[in-house]
């Protein structure tokens, strides 16, 4: 476990940011206190399931015909 002030910290984010995303833990202290944990956001696996969107999504009919707005930049 590493801990370092506010000013620590923003001197050195990008090596606290590295050091935490290879599983140490960081510590910033304020006011001689922790205050804040810094820990890597883990991405939450989920299991596609094919077909979940179906009906969801609509086009509409002239999707392909130009703008009125951009007939001057035809």
């Amino acid at each position: 476990m590493q801990q370092v002030t506010i000013n620590q910290f923003s001197q050195h984010l990008s090596d606290l940011i590295e050091a935490a995303l290879k599983g140490e833990e960081i510590i910033i202290i304020k006011d001689h206190q922790s205050a804040v944990k810094l820990t890597p956001v883990l991405p939450v696996k989920q299991h596609r399931k094919p077909g979940s969107a179906k009906g969801m999504v609509t086009m509409s009919d002239d999707f392909d015909e130009p703008l009125e707005d951009f007939q001057e930049y035809m």
